[in-house]
């Protein structure tokens, strides 16, 4: 599971096996991780979290941003892995 990007204590990454599905990538805090959507920007899943947690990450604009900031890039490499 390559990492695409390692932003303070959030390393962003996809696994192999991501193929077939839409453009996402997994964003990853000590033993939390949360999937996001890459086309629209948006929460598909989190495990590890309370739902205070999930509702907070939910709103954290700074991971949207970071995503956002950092959209190309991470099509790119998916691109680059999978041959899209």
């Amino acid at each position: 599971m390559p990492t695409v990007l390692r932003i303070g204590s959030y390393r962003f990454f996809f696994y192999a096996g991501d193929k077939d599905e839409p453009r996402h990538t997994h964003i990853e805090r000590d033993d939390k991780i949360a999937k996001f959507w890459l086309e629209p920007i948006m929460l598909c899943s989190s495990s590890g979290y309370s739902r205070m947690e999930i509702s907070r990450i939910q709103k954290m604009i700074e991971i949207q941003k970071m995503i956002e900031e950092n959209h190309a890039r991470l099509v790119e490499a998916w691109n680059d892995y999978f041959g899209g």
